[in-house]
């Protein structure tokens, strides 16, 4: 039975200081909490705003892993520079694109099948495809 009053002693300058913390921080922490409620929101808005352009239209995924890894591999092989970008094509659906620097700093956007065949080029700054 002495433990428990012991315990209690011990405990009680812990609960005194929770009580005194919540005391003095109470509508802070409240505040708080609704705030980086309202952030994630803000978040989660400002991602989707990153997924549109200016113009209101969706912007193409990203590549990544094994994915970039092989497409980026087989655009270079074809045109060498340095990649750019690599992304799923919004406007081909099913085909991947690759933009690539050229050593005379010309890009050309490069458009892949899902077996990493090129299956056509853009100059960038033109609207007709190369091939």
């Amino acid at each position: 039975m002495r433990a428990l009053p012991r315990r209690a002693l011990l405990a009680a300058p812990a609960v005194a200081l929770m009580v005194a913390l919540a005391a003095c921080g109470g509508g802070s922490d409240a505040d708080s909490g609704s705030s980086k409620a309202a952030d994630s929101r803000q978040s989660a808005q400002n991602a989707g705003d990153a997924q549109a352009d200016e113009a209101g239209e969706e912007k193409e995924t990203p590549l990544t892993g094994e994915v970039k890894e092989k497409a980026e591999a087989a655009a270079v092989a074809e045109f060498p520079g340095t990649v750019v970008k690599s992304e799923e094509d919004r406007e081909k659906p099913g085909m991947l694109a690759v933009e690539v620097q050229k050593s005379d700093g010309s890009t050309v956007e490069v458009y892949l099948d899902k077996s990493y065949h090129v299956t056509g080029t853009k100059q960038e700054g033109t609207e007709e495809d190369e091939g």
